[in-house]
């Protein structure tokens, strides 16, 4: 890698992995959703997508004509493909992708493992990592069971469970309780490295009761919320799934933690929403990610001493039209002036620092509260976080997704 080398990334928001980009020395060539205020001001050049990643020929084709024309345009010195968000339920059109640009991060197969629920579920049980258990058959007490989309991410998709088999591309999961948190790692295919521990809340609506909201990476000396013993546990499991999969690059686990008693819910195999807040070392953390990719553990710098977190703005009603904004210097992904976003939809998202978590949480509610006063003159939004969820209007075209 070297200084000004381009490198094409293609999410549902693509502005977090273009402000990492650019911030590693790199020339960001972006494909996404939304074309947003901030990722503009950061990119080489952007194409905007229709509806949602791979959906259909048409949708999978689009992909790979809009990488194709990037890469045209970015020239002879491009590292390859970066993918975030959108891609979990897709292998395939990863594979495609594959096929035509270098990627940097997971691989289709290592997603295909991750992503499909039976053969996660296996891998955990072959491992003896704890897992809750998952059905697609019938279930006698719904109320013990969430339905969940397969290759879904963001919290949106989940659903309590419903009556008779679980529908089409979804699949039934057992309820468990604890407190949620998220692994942040890297990993070279056969170790990992730990980025942080982050804690994370979700921020239910009517239609979307785990609908996530926000994270937040504790400082450097900051208690960690659970004890070194239970983090080696974490690690060691995180580990032997990596090596079992051949997964590279940025990732996360998903836990849910009670007491002495652990969940892994899913391994998210790409950078996520956390990476503004993880992004804070004196080294880039897209050029670690780039370097595990190849297989080489980079050596990481000590954490940041303060905390830090972010945020999703979830718009309380319908905006046909984003008015013009004086956008606050802690707002990201901003919608374009003109703009539509729906209902419940995500609308931006806050990022803060403090001392510890609980000056992070308390500032980003504070902001949220910002943002809703520059919309409306009240509180008309509420912030809590996907790397969140796809929206879909009843036409097929997406709404804004959550930055997962």
């Amino acid at each position: 890698m070297r200084e000004g080398d381009a490198v094409l990334i293609a999410a549902q928001s693509g502005r977090a992995l273009a402000q990492a980009a650019r911030r590693a020395g790199l020339r960001p060539f972006v494909l996404d959703l939304f074309g947003d205020v901030d990722t503009l001001d950061l990119v080489e050049a952007h194409r905007t997508l229709p509806g949602r990643f791979g959906t259909g020929r048409h949708g999978t084709d689009t992909v790979l004509a809009g990488l194709d024309a990037l890469a045209e345009l970015a020239g002879n010195r491009t590292l390859g493909v970066i993918l975030g968000s959108g891609f979990e339920g897709a292998p395939a059109l990863m594979a495609r992708i594959a096929g035509r640009h270098r990627l940097i991060g997971a691989g289709p197969g290592t997603v295909a493992a991750l992503k499909d629920p039976m053969l996660f579920a296996a891998l955990c049980e072959r491992l003896a990592i704890p897992h809750p258990r998952i059905t697609t058959k019938p279930v006698a007490d719904r109320a013990a069971w969430l339905t969940k989309r397969s290759g879904g991410s963001g919290g949106s998709h989940i659903r309590s469970a419903t009556a008779g088999s679980a529908p089409p591309g979804h699949y039934f999961q057992a309820r468990v309780p604890g407190r949620a948190c998220a692994l942040n790692f890297l990993a070279d295919g056969r170790d990992v490295a730990v980025l942080s521990l982050t804690e994370q809340w979700s921020r239910p609506s009517a239609l979307r009761p785990f609908r996530f909201a926000g994270a937040v990476a504790p400082g450097r000396d900051e208690p960690s919320p659970v004890s070194a013993d239970m983090l080696a546990v974490f690690t060691d499991a995180i580990a032997r799934l990596a090596e079992a999969t051949a997964l590279r690059g940025i990732a996360s686990a998903d836990l849910l933690v009670d007491g002495a008693r652990w969940w892994l819910l899913e391994i998210n195999p790409r950078p996520g929403a956390t990476l503004d807040a993880l992004d804070r070392r004196p080294a880039p953390l897209l050029a670690a990610h780039i370097e595990a990719s190849l297989g080489r553990m980079p050596r990481l710098d000590p954490p940041p001493v303060d905390a830090a977190g972010s945020e999703i703005c979830y718009a309380a009603r319908r905006y046909a039209s984003v008015p013009p904004l004086d956008w606050p210097d802690f707002a990201r992904d901003r919608p374009r002036d003109g703009s539509s976003v729906a209902r419940d939809a995500p609308f931006c998202t806050v990022t803060a620092c403090g001392p510890d978590t609980a000056a992070v949480r308390h500032t980003l509610r504070e902001r949220a509260g910002t943002i809703a006063a520059l919309l409306d003159g009240r509180t008309d939004l509420h912030g809590y976080r996907h790397q969140a969820a796809e929206h879909q209007r009843a036409d097929g075209s997406a709404h804004r997704p959550a930055r997962r």
